[in-house]
This record gives structure tokens, C-alpha cells and sequence, in this order.
């Protein structure tokens, strides 16, 4: 628990010193936000604001990891490094998407080809490991079983062991696109993402370190409910260090902004829920956990379903933060009540698995 709360801490320290030194760097290179003509009008005040600051929140959290790791005197698993490489990897791609948006200042950077290119190469990279790398007792980062609350009896290995593999391939990389482009679409109005994110993150740090004390293979007797997920104190360290990445960025994020994350952030940040969802056995879960990405994804899909049916919006503008701005609410006013929806969402998923770990410990 020590290491956790190293992470914790090393991650947020890591972010409040080093976010003003990234801004003045970009101030100094003239990297600022674009924005597209056709949002909302009050955001042409942000025109020029420094973006890319998800390398500071990926940077952080990365570092934090090791270092809590080394104060420690533990080692980094398997797993642990899996789930950030695929929030780095992520990263580097949305980087390079910022990049191009801010130097040649339009809104297309990557070409969607290149983007799915790009994600597509992490995506896979970071599935068929998750397969390997077994442990003393067999376990591999992930599984091919569906998972809820842990895995179910649904397991991708009935189509055999090679079409397996793809299936949970794609499987996984289902999640993360999915999860990746939520977050993405939520980063729209000043320190949204980067709170509501942290609240994700914290939940899965109980859940994980729950994981952590009553595990299978850390008991002299098995007991019923104990979980079978891999290393779960490191998915802790890893999902304290990017909270407390997110906390210390929101600092500098929070209204009125003084730098963006842009997709370096967001696609980095989705990268690792996914990834967390994925090696801690609750990926079904993580439509309660994520639940107001869900809401703000499924309100793009609503508006442009309902556009190209009915030749009608539902939505003043999509996502679903944008329309409450048309409507007058202030913008601080929509990132606060926000954050309570997405903490209730937490509260609830992390309601649920401790209700399931009860009930399968009475069994």
C-alpha cells in the first residue's frame, strides 16, 4: 500500500511543478489551441491557449511508476507496464495528431487513416501481450474470458486457442477505441476530462487494491470470492499515479484554462481505463464506472443518428456539455455538476463489485 500512495503522491508533485514549466515551453514555440468556427462562440476566447498538456499527465504518471517502484524496492510487473504502455502509445499518437492541428493551425491533423493506423498498432501490441507473459501460478495479464465483476464462464477459447487469440484481439481493442474516443469527445470545456477522469481512476484504485487483499494466490487458503486478476497492486500504483497525474494537471486545467490536454491527453487517459478495465477482469463493469463517457458518447450518436433519419438535432449542439453551454448554463456550472454524475457512476460500479464480492464470499 506504501507504493500506491508513493505513486499517488510522486504523480501529483510531478504535474503541479512540471505542468507551468510545459506552458512555458509552448508559449515560448507559440503552440496553441485551435478552434473550430463552428463551437460554441465563447470559446473563441480560448484561441491560442497551450494544448498537448497530456504530456505532462502521461509523463508524470509514467515516472511516478517507476520511482514509487524504486523507493519501494519492487519491481514492476508485466501488467502494470502493459496498461501504460498502451496510455503512452495512445499518447504518442494523439501528439502527434496535436501537433499538426496546432503547427499548421486547422482542426484535421491526423488523417483518419493514419489515426486508426496509429491506435490500431497499440491497440493490438498491447492485446496479444496481455496474453503472455504468464506467472508462477500460469496467469497471463489478461484472459480470453468475458469479465463483469471477474471473469465470467463466457471464455473466447471455445472457438480454440489460435481464434481465441484474434477474438480477444478484437475484443480488446473494442474497449479501448471505444473508451479512448468517450474520453476524447468529454474533453471539451475546462478541467472536465482531467476531473472526471481522476474520479474513474480512484475508483479503480479501490477496486483494484481490493483485488489486491483478497486474491487467490496471496492466500494460504483459497477462499470463495477471492479474485484471480494479475497483479492488482500494481494496476493500484498505476491508477493512483494517473488520478493524482489528472488532479495535479486540473490545477492548471480548471476554468479559465491556462492549457489543454488535447488528444495527447484524452487518448492517453481513455488508453489506461480501458487498460485497467482490462487486466482487472471488469470490462462490463466499466460502462457503470464510465458511465457519463457513456452518456456524452451516446449523445453524439443520437445527434447524428437523429440528423441523417429525420433532418432534426435533439441536441443544441453535440456533445452533450455543448448543449447545456447553448442553453446558458455556466461553463464551470456544467463541469461541476458533471463531475457529481460521473462520481455517482463510480460509487455505484464500485457499489456493485464489492455487493458481487459479498454475495460470491456467502456462497
Amino acid at each position: 500500500m506504501i507504493a500506491v500512495v508513493l505513486a499517488a503522491c510522486l504523480g501529483l508533485v510531478l504535474t503541479l511543478i512540471g505542468t507551468p514549466l510545459f506552458i512555458k515551453v509552448l508559449v515560448k514555440r507559440g503552440y496553441g489551441q485551435f478552434i473550430r468556427d463552428d463551437g460554441p462562440k465563447s470559446h473563441a476566447t480560448k484561441r491560442g491557449t497551450p494544448t498537448m498538456g497530456g504530456v505532462v499527465i502521461i509523463g508524470s504518471a509514467v515516472l511516478s511508476y517507476l520511482l514509487a517502484h524504486l523507493m519501494s524496492g519492487s519491481l514492476p510487473t508485466p501488467t502494470g507496464l502493459l496498461v501504460l504502455w498502451l496510455a503512452a502509445g495512445l499518447g504518442a499518437v494523439g501528439f502527434v495528431d496535436d501537433y499538426i492541428k496546432v503547427s499548421r493551425q486547422r482542426s484535421l491533423g491526423l488523417r483518419p487513416v493514419g489515426k486508426l493506423v496509429g491506435q490500431g498498432f497499440v491497440g493490438v501490441t498491447f492485446a496479444v501481450c496481455a496474453l503472455l507473459f504468464p506467472n508462477e501460478a500460469g496467469r497471463t495479464p489478461a484472459s480470453t474470458a468475458i469479465s463483469v465483476f471477474r471473469d465470467t464462464q463466457l471464455d473466447l477459447a471455445f472457438a480454440g486457442v489460435g481464434l481465441a487469440f484474434v477474438l480477444f484481439v478484437l475484443w480488446a481493442n473494442l474497449i479501448v477505441t471505444a473508451v479512448s474516443n468517450a474520453v476524447n469527445l468529454t474533453d471539451g470545456l475546462d478541467g472536465l476530462a482531467a476531473g472526471a477522469s481522476a474520479i474513474v481512476f480512484c475508483g479503480y484504485v479501490f477496486i483494484t487494491t481490493w483485488q489486491s487483499t483478497q486474491n487467490c494466490d496471496l492466500m494460504s487458503t483459497v477462499r470463495a470470492g477471492c479474485y484471480v486478476a494479475r497483479d492488482p497492486r500494481d494496476l493500484a500504483m498505476v491508477g493512483a499515479a494517473m488520478a493524482a497525474s489528472c488532479v495535479g494537471f486540473l490545477w492548471w486545467n480548471t476554468s479559465p484554462a491556462k492549457i489543454f490536454m488535447g488528444d495527447t491527453g484524452s487518448l492517453a487517459i481513455g488508453g489506461a481505463i480501458a487498460g485497467l478495465a482490462i487486466m482487472s477482469r471488469t470490462e462490463v463493469l466499466l460502462v457503470i464506472m464510465g458511465g457519463l463517457f457513456v452518456i456524452i458518447t451516446l449523445s453524439v450518436i443520437i445527434q447524428v443518428g437523429s440528423f441523417k433519419l429525420t433532418g432534426k438535432r435533439v441536441f443544441r449542439m453535440a456533445p452533450l456539455q455543448h448543449h447545456f453551454e447553448l442553453k446558458g448554463w455556466a461553463e464551470v456550472t456544467i463541469v461541476v455538476r458533471f463531475w457529481i454524475i460521473a462520481l455517482i457512476f463510480v460509487v455505484a460500479g464500485v457499489g456493485l463489485f464489492y455487493g458481487e464480492w459479498v454475495s460470491a464470499s456467502a456462497r
